[in-house]
């Protein structure tokens, strides 16, 4: 058995950091945290000292040195010089150490270091300090819309001017690119379909992406950012290489707003990287790349102004809301594989519908069905036509929109 004269309770170690001209102590304990001592019988201290905090008396004690040893810790250089070198720890805070004189440095390289000194050199490339999850095959595929066979433009009704120009500056290209090439045309890389919601503007992208047997890739808004530092842009320069290779390829960004708006000082770092990396891709693009890049937003003001700068969006269709004969043509082909019975009074609504949007049209026709299956039949007649016509009004007036032109 192992005898001892006494024992001392225990006690807390830490280390001095900083002793005010008024007397205070700023110590840090070995869990990370600062702490404040004042007033009392404080010892003649001096930062670095070490010393022991012991709550049963509120005394202080001096400490051997020696119990406080350096740890060790993972950095990343970013920024090295004669004298100092900055290092980023693994919590992000930049740290600032002597440049050593036997080791051999450069910025990017990951170190082992203590707080005073650079040990060695852990590997030549930056280490990530977390796990992240690969961008791959699966990532891209999410991406990848299959073009659907019974989708034509006979399915789309009304603006026939938006759809003559669409199709002249997308798929005219994809399809003729090799005589547009003898010509020494300008490559057309990116257009930027504009207009209020609901007037089809992702819809004839997939349509001219089927019309041209064009491999579709539909990113909607947001969901191309990833919480993951860099991942953002790796997924769009992945998206971008597997259209390159691609017999002929659309990139379609739903809301581009929302992805590439106007880089100010207040706008989010990961958009401004996004941005930067989309104008790289887009840039980098040659004739032989048979990818055209179509962005659609209802706030063209918002976009960053250097993706319409030219050899980027520089060709603009918008997509105005339908007048009283697209609304007609619009009605007429959303209720074609529609079970209906009768004439409709097609004319009549697009009549009373000024300022509706395609979208808001064509749901007429599920409050109409709802109607004929609540009163027992499986068809459409002009009667449930008219009673969906009244339900989406109603429902533009509780969303502050205003009504058609004229009443029921």
């Amino acid at each position: 058995m192992t005898e001892y004269d006494a024992i001392t309770p225990a006690a807390t170690l830490a280390r001095v950091r900083h002793v005010h001209a008024d007397g205070a102590v700023y110590v840090e304990l070995r869990n990370g945290l600062f702490a404040t001592i004042t007033g009392g019988e404080i010892p003649e201290l001096a930062a670095g000292d070490l010393i022991f905090i012991r709550s049963d008396n509120n005394s202080i004690d001096v400490a051997p040195r020696d119990l406080w040893p350096e740890e060790l810790w993972v950095g990343v250089i970013r920024l090295k010089r004669d004298d100092v070198t900055i290092l980023a720890d693994p919590n992000g805070r930049l740290r600032e150490l002597p440049t050593p004189k036997d080791i051999f440095l450069r910025e990017g390289n990951t170190v082992e270091a203590t707080d005073s000194k650079i040990i060695r050199v852990l590997a030549e490339d930056p280490i990530k300090y977390l796990d992240l999850p690969a961008v791959d095959d699966s990532t891209i595929q999410k991406f990848k819309t299959t073009a659907d066979s019974n989708l034509s433009f006979d399915d789309f009704g009304g603006l026939h001017d938006v759809v003559t120009r669409a199709r002249e500056l997308i798929e005219v290209p994809l399809l003729r690119k090799d005589e547009l090439i003898k010509i020494g045309a300008r490559a057309i890389k990116g257009v930027l379909f504009t207009g209020p919601p609901g007037t089809g503007k992702t819809m004839l992208a997939r349509i001219i992406a089927s019309s041209s047997d064009a491999q579709f890739y539909e990113i909607s808004g947001p969901e191309i950012f990833s919480k993951w530092y860099g991942q953002s842009e790796e997924v769009l320069r992945k998206l971008f290489e597997d259209a390159a290779k691609q017999e002929r390829a659309i990139v379609f960004f739903d809301e581009i707003d929302s992805v590439a708006g106007q880089r100010d000082d207040e706008s989010h770092e990961a958009s401004r990287r996004v941005v930067a990396q989309l104008l790289t891709l887009m840039d980098g693009f040659t004739p032989n790349d048979n990818v055209i890049v179509i962005a659609a937003t209802n706030r063209p003001q918002d976009i960053d102004v250097a993706l319409r700068r030219p050899g980027r969006f520089d060709w603009e269709v918008h997509f105005p809301s339908p007048d009283r004969f697209d609304r007609e043509d619009i009605l007429r082909k959303t209720s074609r594989n529609k079970a209906i019975e009768g004439p409709l009074p097609y004319a009549f609504i697009a009549h009373n519908t000024e300022g509706w949007s395609a979208a808001e049209l064509a749901a007429i026709w599920s409050e109409a069905a709802l109607l004929a299956v609540k009163d027992g039949r499986a068809v459409i007649i002009d009667e449930d036509c008219i009673g969906g016509f009244e339900r989406v009004s109603a429902q533009r007036q509780r969303a502050g929109l205003a009504t058609g032109g004229g009443a029921v």
